[in-house]
């Protein structure tokens, strides 16, 4: 194989595995909200209901 047949093989198979990767990672480090956060999100939520918005 010549190094530009190498190349588009990084870029084929390789590219979408960093993608993969990248994914994974962001998804390990999201915070999750606490029981507080997720009472407070949801009481705006129901005052902007009833404020019509």
């Amino acid at each position: 194989m010549t190094a530009s047949e190498y190349l588009w093989f990084f870029a084929v198979a390789g590219g979408p595995l960093v993608l993969a990767l990248a994914i994974i990672y962001a998804l390990l480090r999201r915070r999750r909200l606490s029981r507080e956060e997720k009472a407070k999100r949801d009481e705006r939520t129901r005052k902007l209901y009833r404020e019509g918005r």
